[in-house]
């Protein structure tokens, strides 16, 4: 028996236990053996993470397509699992260690280290896969992976050592975004950009040959610049090969302040004219423009910092090469201050003598580490890289011909911008915590890259003894003993990207390289849905991957979804203090009206403001769904071993039948195309709308009526429609439906586990589901009272009032005779009435083609009523050309906060839709007296 209160926090604890212990969820069930499989891989959230929105939005949405795939009867895998996140674990691990006052990492050593990381994760590395299991993500939890478990890890290795051997990892000494509070390189989707109040600063260059007088300016350039601690790095000035200005000074140099290097004016279309002075210093070492000028230019790279951001200059050859003495003074002072201090000695010093013409405020952009906050910098380092250009190639192709397709189709734009502008692939990572790197040196830098230490101690001992390095007992020995290796072989400490091991996610996690049973099965996957900000980070890379080691793509779809932000359209940020919590809202409404809610929101290419009234009205939704149910049951509503839906005699029947079989194809139409928000909104319709408002009303008086035929048949159609709405239901609200489908009736099967609702084959039957002729009655009926009603409230009538329906049809009489008093009393009639010509003072109404009149003389001013409508009407055109001018105005757009300006566009579209409310209502006063 259902209860009488919907308590969904009872309902999910009891739900999540049901599924897990009859396995409903397992791939490979013996029942599916030759079922068609379908597989989507979970984008793996960070071991150290916790569920955001984000993440509800992206596992909702996969978990409906496995809930519709798996009730449509295939072989379904969801592989679920977790990414060991290199930088943001080992942070949480050293501030455990900090707050608990015991050693360090580097106090600790690696493997010590390493252990209390594997302890961490042990103790709290399950928190984010039991919040995806509350919100009901129906994963095979069986077959959870770990990006650093044995067998992703040995996938890992294998890949490093292929590409090495094919040439297309290598190492090589690049700009990197470098964290100097980390103290390792860090990807560009680490670093947040924020906008900073700093100065531009206008440096005097003095020109080779020239006295340098600050008042005369032929006898120096001006160059601007953000960053005047870095100067000491420069070896050339970039001017614009078309600014007249500065054409005469191509090919001269200048003398470089405080330093004394000579360095070169260079032609490069990278300098902007219409910015600074339009002259700019080129530091190769620490600008990623600049590093690229450099190498046009073939410039020399002079790194002036260390790698915590300090000042590094004695001992720099690079720096100190061919310098006076003047300038070997000022290395000795500046060496080892901060960046940022040395800033303002070098500053005071070139404005001592002349350099500095001036200083201007300048808002920029400057780069932190998402983790850190540290200012990142432009480092020069050695690093390990991918030859992403060349695993691209393939991975273009496979896009332009439809190999995989994007949806919405416009983000395959941004993929080929990233992938044919991309750069070499920084995989090396200077921590602890993550896959180290399977490369060993020798004593004089050799690399030798293999699957195992004791593979590549045999190469590197074999080589070094042919070379006569080592003689063949001392090659025996060491082979033999760690002890006497050590020193002389050692291996590379640095770890891979944890975008590496995640590229191979849908092939590594099936049991490549060990085992190929489930990759010739599962592989390539069906559709990866994910956000639009790790197309180039992890897509892009999975497709090149799977493309190079399985020779397919990794999946045939990409389902981009959109952002959540709140509710003015702002995106969330702690800082701002607007974050959502998904699980605070789950605590209250419960995790259907959440997923629900997300799912309504999500159209393509759209992002989703959320608001916590929106998910109190879903909240409301499976309240109605509940009560409905309830109601069935409290009215004997049981469907009979022999039902047959296309037999009904009652055109109520009939038409409800007819409904239901209409948006089952609707449904599994707009998830097949990936339209989350207008399947949720269909099943809205049939449910809140259709079956509850219109059906169990109309149904009513039978249900309360003497027993027979009309009665039992009925009964069974309350029950049957209810039994597929739940099964339309389920992927969206799947605890609730659940739920309801195990108390309604005894079943022996699981909701999760039956066969969707599929009327397809139906259509074409001489008892096609909903006869033609029950549709257009019920919804003659549903328009007629939908038309009155909406009389009523814009002209604010309380009273009955007749109904005349003008110049009718047979069909129509019979119609209205059937149904006199449901019209009567849903529409508050007073008086049903035929006419072949509409009274005077009547307001006009339509119904599937049918006029009807309702007489309001007495009732309503009509020209009072008129006036207000002319007067909204003018409200209305003037709030449109108010938001117009504003949208037009392109500083405003561009100035603009981003939730400001979709607030505009809102109030535009709610101004426009009442704008047509108004028309109607005035076009129905047009023949009123």
């Amino acid at each position: 028996m259902i209860e009488k209160n919907y308590q969904p926090a009872d309902i999910e604890a009891r739900m999540s236990l049901i599924w897990e212990d009859s396995r409903a969820f397992s791939a490979g069930r013996p029942e599916r053996r030759d079922a068609r499989p379908f597989t989507i891989v979970i984008p793996p959230p960070n071991v150290t993470g916790s569920l955001h929105m984000g993440h509800a939005l992206n596992n909702t949405l996969q978990d409906i397509l496995c809930r519709f795939e798996r009730m449509r009867g295939r072989d379904v895998l969801w592989q679920p699992g977790t990414d060991h996140a290199g930088i943001a674990t080992q942070m949480v691990v050293e501030r455990q260690l900090m707050e608990r006052q015991q050693p360090g990492r580097r106090d600790l050593g690696r493997a010590k280290f390493l252990e209390r990381v594997w302890q961490w994760k042990a103790e709290s590395g399950g928190v984010i896969v039991n919040q995806l299991k509350r919100l009901g993500a129906s994963c095979d939890w069986s077959r959870e992976r770990f990006t650093m478990d044995e067998g992703l890890s040995r996938a890992v290795v294998k890949v490093f050592v292929e590409l090495h051997r094919q040439g297309l990892i290598y190492k090589d000494k690049r700009l990197v975004n470098w964290d100097p509070k980390l103290l390792t390189a860090i990807s560009d989707l680490e670093v947040q950009q924020i906008e900073v109040k700093g100065s531009l600063w206008y440096l005097r260059y003095p020109l080779e040959g020239k006295i340098f007088n600050p008042d005369d300016p032929t006898t120096f350039i001006v160059v601007a610049t953000t960053r005047p601690e870095t100067m000491l790095g420069d070896t050339a000035v970039a001017v614009h090969p078309d600014d007249e200005r500065y054409t005469h000074l191509v090919g001269k140099h200048v003398i470089l302040p405080l330093v004394g290097r000579r360095i070169p004016i260079v032609a490069d279309e990278y300098s902007d004219p219409d910015k600074g002075s339009g002259a700019v210093k080129v530091t190769p070492a620490h600008d990623f423009n600049d590093f690229e000028v450099g190498r046009r230019h073939n410039l020399p790279q002079i790194s002036v910092l260390d790698q915590e951001g300090a000042i590094a200059l004695v001992g720099n050859e690079d720096y100190l090469r061919g310098l006076p003495e003047g300038a070997i003074q000022l290395a000795e002072e500046l060496h080892g201050v901060d960046r940022l201090v040395a800033r303002k000695q070098i500053v005071a010093r070139l404005e001592d003598f002349g350099f500095l013409e001036r200083i201007e405020p300048n808002t920029h952009m400057v780069p932190h580490g998402d983790r850190s906050g540290a200012v990142i910098e432009p480092y020069l380092t050695d690093q390990w890289y991918v030859d992403a250009k060349t695993l691209a190639q393939p991975a273009i192709a496979a896009v332009r011909s439809g190999a995989t397709t994007f949806v919405p189709k416009n983000w395959e734009k941004t993929y080929f911008e990233w992938m044919e502008n991309i750069q070499p692939w920084c995989i090396s990572r200077q921590l602890w915590w993550g896959h180290q790197i399977p490369a060993w040196y020798g004593p004089d830098g050799k690399v030798f890259v293999a699957e195992t230490e004791e593979e590549a101690v045999g190469n590197a001992l074999g080589y070094y003894v042919e070379q006569e390095v080592i003689t063949p007992e001392q090659g025996r020995e060491m082979a033999l003993d760690r002890n006497k290796r050590a020193g002389f072989i050692t291996r590379d400490e640095d770890v891979l990207d944890t975008w590496f091991s995640s590229a191979l996610w849908p092939f590594s996690t099936l049991g490549w390289p060990d085992d190929d049973t489930d990759v010739k099965r599962y592989y390539p996957t069906d559709v990866l849905v994910t956000g639009f900000d790790i197309i180039f980070f992890w897509v892009a890379r999975m497709m090149m991957m799977g493309l190079h080691f399985m020779k397919d793509v990794p999946f045939p779809t990409v389902y981009i979804h959109a952002l959540v932000r709140d509710a003015k359209g702002a995106k969330m940020s702690k800082s701002k203090g607007n974050v959502i919590d998904p699980l605070s809202l789950i605590d209250e409404y419960g995790a259907d009206a959440l997923r629900f809610t997300l799912t309504a929101m999500a159209a393509q290419g759209r992002d989703i403001k959320l608001d916590a009234q929106r998910v109190v009205g879903y909240r409301n939704f499976a309240t109605k769904l509940w009560n409905a149910c309830r109601f069935a049951e409290m009215n004997d509503c049981v469907l009979s071993v022999n039902f047959d839906p296309r037999a009904t005699q009652e055109t109520l029947n009939r038409w409800i039948v007819g409904e239901v079989a209409r948006t089952a194809e609707v449904v599994s139409w707009k998830l097949r195309d990936y339209k989350f928000n207008e399947a949720a909104g269909e099943l809205y319709t049939l449910v809140w709308n259709i079956y509850c408002d219109w059906y169990l009303e109309l149904a009513k008086p039978v249900l309360l009526g003497r027993d027979g035929q009309a009665k039992d048949e009925t009964r069974a159609t309350v029950a049957w429609a209810r039994d597929q709405i739940l099964k339309l239901l389920h992927p969206f609200m799947p605890f609730i439906t659940e739920e309801l489908w195990s108390v309604t009736a005894r079943r022996e099967q699981l909701l999760t586990l039956t066969s969707w609702p599929d009327f397809s084959t139906d259509f074409d039957d001489s008892r096609s589901f909903g006869a033609p002729g029950a549709e257009e009655e019920i919804g003659w009926l549903i328009d007629l009272v939908t038309a009155v009603r909406s009389v009523r409230s814009e002209m604010n009538i309380t009273a009955q009032i007749p109904l005349i329906l003008v110049a009718p049809g047979d069909y129509t009489r019979e119609h209205a005779q059937n149904w006199a008093d449901f019209i009567k009393r849903l529409a508050r009639v007073s008086d049903i009435s035929f006419a072949e010509d509409a009274p005077q003072g009547s307001v006009q109404i339509f119904a599937r083609g049918q006029i009807a009149a309702l007489p309001l003389k007495g009732l309503i001013d009509i020209s009072a009523e008129r006036a207000r409508l002319d007067k909204e009407l003018a409200k209305a055109d003037a709030d449109i050309k108010r938001v117009d001018a504003k949208l037009a105005n392109e500083k405003f757009v561009a100035n603009a906060p981003e939730d400001i300006v979709e607030e505009e566009k809102e109030k535009r579209e709610a101004a426009v839709a009442r704008k047509t409310k108004i028309l109607e209502a005035l076009e129905r006063l047009k023949n009123a007296a």
